[in-house]
C-alpha cells in the first residue's frame, strides 16, 4: 500500500510544471494574494508602454529603425499586430514620413498608470491606455508631437517563454487613438504647414 501510494506521489511530482510564471505586483505593502496565473492590471500596463515606447523609438532614421524594431520586438507581437505594422511602414514610407525621421513617445506628465488605465476585456486579453506624447525630428528640428490617448489590446501569449518571458503579447489597438488636450503642452505639425514630410 505505501508503495503505491510513493509512486503516485512520484507520479504527481514528474507531471507537475518545471516552471511557473508568477506576477507579483511592485506595491507589496499590504502584501499579495493572487492565483499564479492572474496578471495584475500593473504588469499588464507595465508590458503595454515598455513594447510601445520601444516599437516607436526611432533613434536616427526611421526608414531602418522602425522596420527593424518590429522585427526586435516580433516575439512580444501577434502575427496580426506585425501584419499592421508592416503595413504602416510601408505607407509611412510611401508618404515620405519615415526617412530621416527621429521618434519617441514618452508618458504625458500625471497621466501614467492608474486603476483606470487598464480594462480587462476577459480572463486573457485586456485593453491598456497610454496617454502618451510623440515626437518626431527631421534633421534635429521637432516638426511633430502628438498627444494621443493609445488604446492597446494586449493579449496572454504563453508560446515561447525563452523569447517571451512576459507570456504577453502586443495585439496592436483595440480601438483608434484619440488626440488629447493638455494643459501646459502643445501640439506642433509642421508638416502641414510646408515643412518636411
Amino acid at each position: 500500500m505505501l508503495g503505491i501510494l510513493a509512486a503516485v506521489s512520484m507520479g504527481g511530482w514528474y507531471m507537475a510544471p518545471r516552471d511557473l510564471t508568477i506576477r507579483i505586483p511592485p506595491d507589496l505593502r499590504s502584501g499579495s494574494t493572487q492565483k499564479w496565473w492572474e496578471v495584475p492590471a500593473s504588469t499588464v500596463y507595465s508590458f503595454g508602454f515598455y513594447i510601445f515606447q520601444q516599437l516607436n523609438a526611432w533613434p536616427k532614421n526611421g526608414s531602418v529603425d522602425y522596420p527593424a524594431r518590429i522585427a526586435q520586438l516580433s516575439p512580444y507581437l501577434t502575427p496580426a499586430c506585425q501584419d499592421f505594422l508592416n503595413k504602416d511602414v510601408r505607407l509611412r514610407r510611401t508618404n515620405g514620413e519615415l526617412q530621416d525621421r527621429v521618434r519617441m513617445v514618452y508618458e504625458i506628465p500625471m497621466h501614467g498608470y492608474s486603476s483606470n488605465s487598464v480594462h480587462e476585456q476577459g480572463m486573457d486579453n485586456w485593453t491598456v491606455d497610454l496617454d502618451l506624447v510623440a515626437d518626431e525630428y527631421y534633421q534635429s528640428v521637432l516638426i511633430k508631437r502628438a498627444l494621443t490617448r493609445y488604446p492597446l489590446h494586449v493579449v496572454r501569449w504563453e508560446g515561447d517563454p525563452e523569447r517571451n518571458p512576459f507570456g504577453l503579447a502586443l495585439d496592436c489597438y483595440a480601438s483608434t487613438p484619440q488626440r488629447l488636450q493638455v494643459a501646459g503642452l502643445d501640439e506642433v505639425d509642421k508638416t502641414r504647414t510646408g515643412g518636411t514630410q
